[in-house]
């Protein structure tokens, strides 16, 4: 029988027809895919298989001790645990660190590399509309313009502001409805 050697993923299905028309059986074949997949999969792994049952052993110790022990085991414990000197312990927790290149794990979606900066189209954009809004306020009468202070950067309240304006709260409410009203009327004429 004729070794096949595997390209990708996407030729099993071809190699699946090519089986069916040599009358290879499929069972066969089918450990030929699953070998031919383990391989690939071991060919990416960045260690080896005796790397990567050592650290299942260490996981497996660690699990064990913060079950029996009810708290995060010291290292001298987990070392005695698995029988294995510092060094070694030390060596198989270095073991399942990775180091990829940033072009092979970067990705624009990733949260990994999501920045709390604002994003500069935003930050223009917020800036463009605060010096509208000064504009606008600008074009405002005095009295509106005091209203609005009070209530967005002072941050009184109504029955407040009708105390430094000496007016009523409705009229404080009608003139904040009335400035808000002009300056959405400014800002949309613009």
């Amino acid at each position: 029988m004729a070794r096949l050697v595997l390209s990708s993923a996407a030729s099993i299905p071809a190699r699946l027809a090519l089986a069916a028309a040599t009358g290879s059986p499929v069972p066969l074949w089918s450990a030929v895919v699953r070998g031919a997949m383990l391989d690939e999969v071991r060919r990416l792994a960045h260690d080896s298989r005796t790397a990567r049952a050592r650290r299942g052993v260490y996981k497996r110790a660690l699990a064990s001790l913060r079950g029996s022990l009810g708290r995060e085991p010291s290292r001298a414990e987990l070392a005695r645990a698995m029988e294995v000197s510092d060094s070694e312990l030390l060596a198989i927790e270095a073991s399942g660190v990775k180091l990829t290149p940033i072009e092979d794990a970067y990705d624009e979606t990733s949260l990994a590399f999501a920045s709390d900066d604002p994003d500069p189209f935003e930050a223009l954009c917020a800036i463009e509309d605060r010096e509208r809004l000064i504009a606008a306020m600008g074009k405002l009468p005095d009295r509106l313009k005091l209203v609005l202070q009070l209530f967005f950067v002072e941050e009184l309240n109504l029955t407040e502001i009708a105390a430094v304006l000496e007016v009523s709260v409705p009229r404080v409410h009608q003139l904040r409805a009335k400035a808000l009203k002009d300056l959405r009327g400014l800002l949309e004429g613009d």
